[in-house]
């Protein structure tokens, strides 16, 4: 992971010189629960402005780093970090938590995260991701096998965005996702046992019947829907 982010800064800074500000790594590889072929590197690089030149040196950049299978880098000026903490509020308040900086300022340091922001987000990434993983699993019934890979490729998101409401509820942070899932059961009062099982499947590559599989998605869309309406019934000054 360590040479991987090296690589990345050095062509970061081969390709904008002085125009690249700072690159911060954030999400689980920031808090050590990153794992490899599993996990994402989560990268915001910040540069002085962003035109199609920018654009155009970047592209080699982000297409060499797509090809070691990572999400393309946030790209932002350092304007746009100041003005955008009301809609990416999840992503900068995970970065006041956990960062590395790895080239250059600490752009985060002074950021203020509105939790009325923070809801409103959290809210809207859990319905829309649980609408998602209804309207895909509608296509997948038959097939239970990649039923199966829908769910364990699906868990580590609700896991995040479990997180996220921990958080708007005044609990600690937990970042570990066995630890979540064991915070909301508490936080919710009902088991998250579907969530668990389909988290050891992710982890073990354990196969499922068909009838398991639709099952298991069954309770997992009522732990998620659990979810969804804790965050909605939050009260946020």
């Amino acid at each position: 992971m360590d040479q991987l982010l090296s690589d990345l800064v050095q062509r970061l800074k081969t390709a904008f010189g002085e125009q690249l500000i700072s690159v911060i790594l954030y999400g689980s590889a920031a808090v050590g629960d990153w794992q490899q072929k599993k996990s994402d590197l989560n990268v915001l690089c910040v540069l002085d402005r962003i035109t199609p030149a920018e654009l155009a040196k970047s592209e080699p950049v982000f297409r060499w780093w797509r090809e070691k299978r990572q999400p393309a880098p946030l790209l932002l000026t350092t304007e746009e970090v100041r003005a955008s903490t009301d809609c990416f509020a999840m992503e900068f308040h995970d970065m006041q938590q956990h960062r590395r900086v790895l080239h250059g300022n600490d752009v985060i340091l002074g950021l203020t995260v509105e939790d009325r922001f923070y809801r409103a987000q959290v809210e809207h990434e859990l319905r829309g991701k649980q609408i998602r993983l209804r309207q895909k699993a509608a296509e997948l019934l038959p097939d239970h096998k990649r039923l199966v890979t829908l769910l364990t490729d699906s868990i580590s998101t609700f896991c995040v965005l479990g997180r996220h409401a921990l958080v708007l509820s005044g609990r600690e942070a937990r970042w570990k996702k066995q630890e979540i899932l064991a915070a909301l059961e508490g936080l919710l009062g009902i088991p998250f046992k579907n969530c668990t099982t389909i988290l050891a499947i992710r982890q073990s590559g354990e196969s499922l019947s068909s009838g398991d599989a639709v099952s298991l998605l069954d309770g997992y869309l009522k732990e998620t829907d659990a979810l969804v309406r804790f965050v909605d019934g939050l009260a946020i000054p």
